[in-house]
């Protein structure tokens, strides 16, 4: 980390002598362009702002993020009518760490406006128009910036020729103007913390698009997030957008910009398609959807729809009977219904029944005590869902734990399946019942990374899709039961237990891998950098838990050696949830007022410290800054110990004051910070870049 604030001091303090170097330098330039040499009466014609972007500076879309947008006001002829921007698909914004903060353009751009002139001809043979044109430019600071631009046609009375340098531009802009197509369609739906949207295609030979990202008209959606893009299996793409806290909370569809790094046309043109889709759909096809991204054996080609859930998990809960200790299982437990109903096939088909109802039993239990769990979770206000970093982090953890133990890094469960042992040497339908029960409960401690995927499923879904996907695992894992019991001479066409057993089961550890995988990019897109680190590290201790009891407990190892594994173990496993669990980002309570220049006088006056911030909310630098600095416990206690005042100017609006403030100082960005001795009317200027070192060595220099 100090290493990335060294980094962001560099340049900032590069920036600084940048802009110290020529203040009045501007970093984008704006000019009027037309698509046709001559004005026709009457005729519409085409004008343009082209906007030239010096290399890593950029400016705004419609929907800034955390900018603003560029703005036009025209001045006119009399008669003459401007139409809305018509704004070119966007890109996101990066600084120079990587992070988004934005949305808006690089290098030249062209924002497209219908003009309309009068059909009675002018009184001179030229018109000019003007605009006074806005916009905030950015880098690593940002600069808001103006300029008033004209352009001087002539007056036609004939259909005007194209313009020989602009109209071949500002067509190939107006062709990829983001637009819908009649080839795809968009279902949107949301709940509390995501919108989804479904994109099918009816054409299969349709262009295929690639690195998706969608840009909000009403910052509906959270611009800073990843965007999870998964396809449907069948030709088409469904994208989980996180909600942004600050969008319109009645929104009643989904309304923007879906962008293609590949175009969406064959030809590789069109980046942007124009998406307006009402939300159609309820909640819980939300979840169902979330449910399958983020389970084995549920992704891409799995079908969105509950049945196809239902079939995948038939096929878990059968596999699960070629776990190493659940298939040798098989013909002992059939030969020993044949043997307590003697040959009465009527009885074995009963002991079959019976074993099939206690496997029933147990997972209709396990799914309760989900719902019930799942109940007080909705009252504590999480829910668990795949939204909560503290969950993916537990899910992440179990699925590690399981495709760690599924590996033969330890053992799952050999003591239990002793114990299980004794427990199904009980004989009659009371036996049948507890071998079913036991065979998931305690007898097959096997089967549990593959119930862990179905946990994952069973807590976002609706209870009685639960019920239904648990169901259907418990009627998977009976079916082979019930199939001998029926038929009990197959038995002999069982292939024998082997070394293949152990293969199988270690090659299904690698899709709990991957899961393990989505989800820390699902945590990615929750916690902030040194947060996803701080669970990377968590989940190593934990499979370092995981090794170390697996290392230290194999069969016949010394009690002193299973001790030290159980103690080791659960101290590693509780340093590992410790250091990785996902934590919010410590809010400020740093008091700011308002600045003004009198505020600064007056605390003077009263032999206060001053700290001036002015910020702005488009300003990702200053968010930072926030963050990092004023976020800090050092930072917060010694404002509170040495009662420093904390002005804050907020230059997100166009403030005169602020303006001629950053003036005095040949400054014309923000962010800016100040420090004011008592006494001492110039203040010391601090770096735009900050660390809590920084500000704190400040501090330390002024005496009150």
């Amino acid at each position: 980390m100090v290493t990335r604030f060294l980094r962001h001091l560099f340049i900032g303090t590069a920036f600084v002598l940048a802009l110290a170097a020529s203040a009045a330098n501007s970093h984008v330039q704006v000019s009027l362009v037309a698509s046709e040499a001559s004005v026709q009466p009457g005729r519409p014609i085409t004008v343009a702002l082209r906007i030239e972007h010096e290399a890593h500076w950029h400016t705004y879309w419609t929907n800034a993020g955390t900018g603003y947008p560029t703005t036009i006001a025209w001045t006119l002829p009399a008669g003459w009518k401007a139409g809305d921007i018509q704004w070119p698909a966007p890109s996101a914004l990066t600084d120079h760490t990587g992070a988004i903060v934005g949305n808006g353009y690089e290098g030249e751009t062209f924002l497209l406006v219908t003009l309309t002139p009068p059909a009675t001809p002018p009184a001179t043979d030229t018109v000019k128009l003007e605009a006074a044109v806005d916009w905030l430019m950015c880098s690593d600071v940002c600069v808001p910036g103006n300029a008033s631009v004209a352009l001087t046609l002539p007056v036609s009375t004939v259909e005007p020729m194209p313009d020989a340098l602009w109209s071949a531009k500002l067509a190939a802009t107006t062709a990829n103007l983001p637009r819908a197509l009649d080839s795809w369609r968009a279902v949107a739906t949301r709940d509390a913390k995501n919108v989804t949207l479904a994109l099918t295609s009816a054409k299969s030979d349709r262009h295929a698009p690639g690195q998706l990202r969608f840009f909000a008209d009403d910052n509906l959606v959270a611009y800073e997030l990843p965007q999870a893009v998964a396809a449907d299996g069948h030709g088409g793409f469904a994208l989980t957008l996180p909600l942004s806290p600050d969008g319109p909370a009645d929104a009643k569809g989904l309304h923007g910009v879906l962008t293609s790094s590949t175009g969406w046309l064959a030809d590789g043109s069109l980046p942007g398609l124009r998406v307006d889709a009402p939300f159609t759909a309820t909640s819980a096809t939300i979840a169902s959807t979330q449910s399958k991204a983020a389970t084995p054996g549920s992704g891409p080609a799995a079908s969105v729809n509950l049945l196809g859930t239902l079939v995948l998990a038939f096929i878990g809960g059968a596999i699960l009977n070629l776990m190493p200790c659940v298939f040798p299982v098989l013909g002992i437990k059939i030969l020993g219904f044949v043997n307590q109903a003697g040959a009465d096939r009527r009885k074995i088909t009963l002991h079959g029944l019976v074993f099939a109802g206690g496997v029933l039993v147990s997972f209709w239990a396990l799914a309760g005590m989900l719902t019930v769990l799942r109940a007080g979770g909705s009252q504590l206000g999480w829910g668990f869902q795949l939204q909560s970093p503290a969950f993916v982090f537990i899910l992440a953890a179990l699925m590690l734990v399981f495709a760690l133990s599924m590996s033969g890094v330890f053992e799952f469960g050999l003591r239990a399946t002793s114990v299980g042992s004794d427990l199904q040497s009980k004989t009659g339908y009371t036996g049948s019942f507890l071998t079913g029960v036991l065979a998931t409960v305690v007898a097959t401690p096997c089967s549990a990374p593959f119930l862990a995927p179905a946990l994952g499923a069973a807590l976002a879904l609706s209870t009685a899709a639960s019920f239904a996907i648990f169901t259907t695992i418990a009627i998977g894992l009976s079916t082979p039961y019930l199939l001998l019991s029926i038929f009990p001479g197959a038995i002999k066409i069982l292939p024998r237990p082997g070394a293949w057993m152990e293969t199988f089961k270690q090659a299904m550890a690698f899709p709990l891998y991957g899961t393990v995988g989505y989800l820390v990019w699902v945590l990615a897109g929750q916690l902030s950098d040194s947060g996803l680190l701080n669970s990377l590290l968590g989940l190593t201790l934990v499979a370092m838990a995981a090794w170390l009891y697996g290392r230290y407990t194999a069969p016949g190892s010394k009690p002193a050696r299973v001790r030290f594994a159980f103690i080791g173990g659960a101290i590693l496993l509780g340093l590992g949830a410790a250091l990785g669990w996902p934590r919010p980002t410590e809010p400020t309570d740093i008091v700011w007022q308002k600045w003004t220049p009198a505020a600064v006088t007056s605390a003077q006056q009263a032999g206060k410290i001053v700290y001036v911030d002015f910020t702005a909310r488009w300003c990702a630098t200053c968010q930072a800054n926030k963050r990092l600095v004023f976020g800090s416990s050092e930072v917060k206690r010694l404002f509170r110990d040495r009662d420093v005042v904390t002005l804050e100017g907020d230059w997100t609006s166009h403030d005169p004051a602020i303006t001629a403030e950053l003036a005095k100082f040949g400054r014309s960005a923000v962010p800016f910070n100040l420090i004011y001795k008592p006494g001492k009317a110039e203040p010391v200027v601090l770096p735009e870049l900050l660390t809590p070192a920084i500000v704190l060595d400040a501090l330390h220099g002024v005496s009150p």
